[in-house]
């Protein structure tokens, strides 16, 4: 005689989701690409709204969101909303150096060593 369980596995994936405790999320942006720069910055700040803790690293093309945000009212909108929530944005020192940023609204000047750290500490590491 068999034990029968009913339950689907879409019902089981669900209340699995629901249950997992939030965790922590590095995203790395090395495109100064608009659509690439607003989908990362949506994730981030949805990540956040569900309790997660989210550090983003601008690297390469990426330190651009820096003026990119004087340009996009979109993009703008959403680093405001990762800031407001007391999210951190580094930047690649080197990088901004590269492009005569020496001092840079968004981010945080960094290094490679921040990268590294951002890379390790984190359970789920994200480029875009």
């Amino acid at each position: 005689m068999g034990v029968f369980i009913h339950f689907s596995y879409s019902q089981c994936g669900v209340e699995t989701i629901k249950k997992q405790l939030p965790t922590s999320i590095g995203i790395v942006i090395y495109s100064n690409d608009y659509e690439t720069l607003f989908n990362a910055m949506r994730f981030a700040n949805f990540s956040k709204s569900e309790g997660d803790t989210v550090s983003i690293f601008l690297l390469g093309k990426g330190v651009e969101l820096d003026n990119i945000v004087k340009e996009n009212k979109d993009i703008k909108e959403q680093v405001d909303s990762f800031l407001d929530n007391k999210g951190s944005i580094l930047g690649c020192g080197t990088c901004l150096q590269s492009r005569k940023n020496s001092e840079p609204q968004v981010c945080k000047f960094s290094s490679m060593a921040d990268l590294y750290e951002i890379v390790r500490k984190n359970k789920i590491v994200l480029t875009f």
